[in-house]
């Protein structure tokens, strides 16, 4: 366990107000919920794992009513096929049909590690397999890397959990070989994905980097544990080394990729903007090397995205605003991107939650 003084206090009042009885909001103007914007399964989805974080360190009644909340909206999202519809507007209504590929694996994602997480009331882990059960063919045909990478991060939570019993009245039998056969699947894409492309001075899975980055490392070194793969460890040590050379200052500080621009193959990363959920994407990665490797880098990994959050970044200035407590849309040129939307405050806690675990 890392030293408590290193973590600031957590106020989680801002995330609260972020939400009303529907879910999240996706965006606010400067520290003010923008209920124009409406909210979002990505965003929901988020919150639910923000929530259950919560919920297993300090067993909060609050957390419990949040979880019921993000679960809701994730449940009333999923289409009959298994895919989820996305943007919601304010009036309750559905803007699309289906969303995007990566909405589907963040929604998977969160169901996973609600169903594995040992206190989570049983009334809603019964609520998640019935979402999964529905997502496991639809998860086969996903295209998008990031995509798979986050639904098997949610697969493995689900393959490596030892509460299967909780709902065993309303799970298939299959389901658990349907489960392993669906990591074994995706982590099978991710690997040749990343051998098509890796070359001696690019361990990478495409020919750029741009958003969501580590949830590809991320995401192997979780299947892995699950089928005992050490060839994916390898290729999840490898690429993450490469993407924290990538993110590494000159000055030892967390640099995210920027998304105004990205990086190509052979080309100069952009610098800005640079936004939280790349933080805390990141540090989950090295949580997931440190706890397979035990490498003290990998902390140190850790350590260094989240005091991203706190002002060692490219402009020296802490993303926590003083006055709200959320967390500010980014780095930008010229400074903070003043406003505190959903996406920015969950990365924060969830960063929060997981540096505390170790």
């Amino acid at each position: 366990m890392m030293p408590i003084q290193t973590l600031i206090p957590l106020d989680l009042n801002y995330w609260h107000r972020l939400t009303d009885d529907t879910g999240i909001f996706q965006h606010a103007k400067f520290g003010l919920p923008d209920r124009r914007h409406g909210y979002t399964t990505d965003d929901n989805a988020r919150g639910l794992i923000a929530a259950v974080m919560w919920h297993h360190r300090d067993l909060a009644p609050k957390a419990v009513q949040l979880m019921y909340t993000y679960l809701s909206f994730v449940y009333h999202a999923q289409n009959d096929e298994g895919s989820f519809k996305n943007f919601m507007n304010y009036e309750r209504r559905f803007v699309e049909e289906v969303g995007s590929e990566d909405s589907f694996g963040r929604a998977l994602w969160a169901v996973g590690y609600t169903l594995s997480d040992s206190l989570v009331p049983k009334s809603l882990k019964h609520a998640c397999w019935a979402i999964l059960s529905r997502s496991l063919d639809y998860a086969q045909g996903l295209r998008s890397p990031r995509a798979k990478a986050y639904a098997l991060i949610g697969l493995s939570y689900v393959a490596q959990s030892t509460d299967w019993a909780t709902a065993a009245a309303l799970v298939d039998p299959m389901t658990r070989i349907q489960v392993r056969s669906a990591v074994d699947n995706l982590g099978r894409e991710l690997e040749a994905q990343y051998h098509a492309y890796r070359r001696s001075d690019w361990h990478w899975f495409e020919d750029s980097v741009t958003y969501g980055n580590a949830v590809l490392p991320w995401s192997l070194f979780m299947a892995a544990q699950v089928l005992k793969r050490s060839d994916w460890t390898e290729i999840a040590r490898e690429s993450l080394a490469f993407l924290s050379a990538l993110t590494l200052s000159p000055e030892g500080y967390f640099q995210p990729i920027g998304c105004r621009g990205w990086l190509t193959r052979g080309g100069t990363p952009a610098r800005y903007d640079e936004q939280p959920i790349e933080a805390a994407e990141m540090l989950m990665a090295f949580q997931a090397a440190y706890r397979s490797l035990g490498n003290p880098e990998d902390h140190d990994g850790m350590e260094r995205c989240y005091q991203w959050y706190l002002g060692k970044n490219s402009q020296a200035h802490s993303l926590i605003d003083p006055e709200t407590f959320g967390c500010y849309d980014g780095i930008e040129a010229h400074g903070l991107n003043l406003n505190q939307g959903s996406e920015s405050i969950l990365s924060y806690v969830i960063a929060h939650f997981a540096m505390a675990d170790e």
